[in-house]
């Protein structure tokens, strides 16, 4: 199955919840008139694209109808593609990993999908042929660390762990250290679910940071926050609190195969100007893609 293919049936339920309402709408279509245009905005609002991004993107379609005299079905649902698409396009979905070593640092909240999208995203880069280590970073849970082991030996990569309890900065140092030395392409450091209000969590993010920073001043980083595609308008106030501590390169989209609020993604990146970078859709070690807004806006609509 092709990615299109799998991300259709993933999306499956955020799919058949917009088509059934749209195809309500178009099934009494007269004409493209204001009433058309606000019983649009009320689908993309019902199905958690959120009010004002919802409103933005009705806005433009509007303008878009007067400017290029729109007046069939077609036209306007692929125009209404085209404006959700212009949201999601902020930023190339590719990740900038450049340097030998460079470093991917995976955030996010307790029971996303943390160390299943770690796993999977390993998986992809060593076919994509790079030499993989991952870094059990999580030290809270013993059973976190087994997870990532799992899931490392699942896609054949290296992972540096110590004892539950271990300062999770120095496990970073020590992965940093054997990268060094055994020429590793790229370092996948996991970390404790945080709570956004739990200061000393953040803090000790800050810190593994630091010793990135420390021992790989010109590497190259991306910082990846972990979104689960099912918490809906929940999620753009985790990506809010996020940012004020990390420097969010990309997002990690998962679950959307279990939910009909994959119309949340658009709202997040309008409302943090952040691209997501990876897509979840399904459970299978391989079910882990790059990105594409054209697809992703194709699959819905």
């Amino acid at each position: 199955m092709g990615f299109f293919d799998k991300l259709k049936q993933g999306l499956g339920k955020t799919k058949d919840s917009f088509n059934e309402k749209i195809n309500d709408i178009f099934s009494n279509f007269r004409k493209v008139d204001e009433e058309l245009l606000e019983e649009l905005e009320e689908i993309l609002i019902m199905s958690d694209v959120g009010m004002d991004t919802s409103l933005s993107i009705i806005d433009g379609l509007r303008n878009r109808i007067k400017k290029e005299k729109i007046e069939d079905e077609e036209s306007v649902k692929k125009a209404l593609q085209e404006e959700m698409q212009k949201i999601l396009d902020v930023e190339k979905p590719d990740l900038h990993l450049n340097t030998k070593p460079s470093v991917i640092l995976v955030i996010g909240v307790n029971g996303v999908g943390k160390t299943t999208s770690i796993g999977k995203i390993a998986n992809r880069l060593k076919k994509d042929g790079k030499k993989i280590m991952v870094a059990a970073a999580d030290t809270f849970r013993a059973a976190a660390v087994e997870q990532l082991e799992i899931w490392a030996n699942r896609a054949g990569v290296d992972i540096v762990k110590k004892d539950e309890g271990t300062d999770p900065a120095a496990v970073v140092y020590e992965a940093i250290k054997k990268a060094k030395e055994n020429g590793t392409d790229i370092i996948i450091c996991d970390t404790a679910g945080r709570l956004h209000n739990k200061k000393h969590l953040m803090d000790e993010l800050a810190k593994i940071q630091r010793v990135i920073q420390k021992e790989l001043p010109d590497a190259d980083k991306e910082v990846l926050l972990v979104i689960d595609g099912t918490t809906g308008q929940n999620a753009i106030e985790q990506v809010k609190a996020f940012k004020e501590t990390a420097n969010i390169t990309g997002l990690v989209l998962t679950k959307l195969d279990g939910t009909a609020k994959g119309g949340v993604v658009i709202g997040i990146v309008d409302k943090n100007h952040i691209p997501v970078k990876f897509i979840g859709v399904g459970e299978q070690i391989d079910d882990m893609e790059i990105f594409s807004s054209e697809d992703f806006v194709k699959a819905i609509i």
